[in-house]
């Protein structure tokens, strides 16, 4: 797997946006009506997520605890609750399915939810991807690539950033095998700590 994208907590999604448009990033909201989010897209390697709240509603979080899936609304919440800033990130596979993603994590006895999603982004493109949930929320959460690619091409942003080029990742060390398992990116760096921080090209 490689790194596919990092999250970043805001306190107001569209305020926000105009404060990175403001500091010479490009911004799009990710879907056409009622956006829950906004991407910072990349030519090349992993791009970043602006969210206000977590994109679930009141009974989606009831169904999910009825059906014994609470731990998906642990990390939800801890999405929430967050502070301004990074706060995660989410590995990508190479793969349209998550099977080999699987075996490493029931050698971990790891369980997880996988489930799919799907949006109608403000150009018109229907993007569908799928999405795989480990139990354990301190593991980052998995997704299958887009069914369109929505990154530029040749671009970069008016303040002169073309990509991610380092992603220093603090985790706690019994955490450390696991993720190196999952994921092979050189981009990020693995560390014993509860921060996040990124280096541009």
């Amino acid at each position: 797997m490689k790194l596919s994208h990092l999250l970043y907590k805001v306190d107001n999604l569209h305020e926000s946006v105009n404060s990175f448009k403001e500091k010479g990033f490009n911004v799009e909201f990710g879907s056409k009506h009622n956006p829950k989010n906004a991407l910072i897209y990349f030519s090349k390697g992993p791009y970043i997520e602006l969210i206000e709240k977590a994109p679930i509603s009141l009974i989606e979080r009831f169904v999910l605890r009825i059906i014994g899936k609470g731990f998906l609304l642990d990390r939800f919440n801890f999405w929430e609750g967050s502070k301004k800033g990074f706060f995660g990130i989410c590995l990508e596979n190479y793969e349209k399915d998550f099977l080999k993603e699987i075996k490493i994590l029931n050698k971990y006895n790891e369980k997880f939810f996988e489930t799919k999603s799907q949006r109608l982004d403000p150009k018109g493109r229907h993007l569908k991807w799928k999405l795989l949930f480990p139990s354990n929320i301190d593991i980052p959460f998995f997704m299958t690539y887009f069914n369109i690619d929505p990154k530029p091409i040749k671009f970069v942003h008016p303040n002169g950033i073309k990509n991610i080029k380092k992603v220093n990742l603090g985790v706690t060390n019994d955490l450390i095998s696991i993720i190196n398992e999952l994921c092979d990116d050189s981009i990020l760096n693995l560390n014993n700590g509860d921060e996040i921080s990124v280096e541009y090209n």
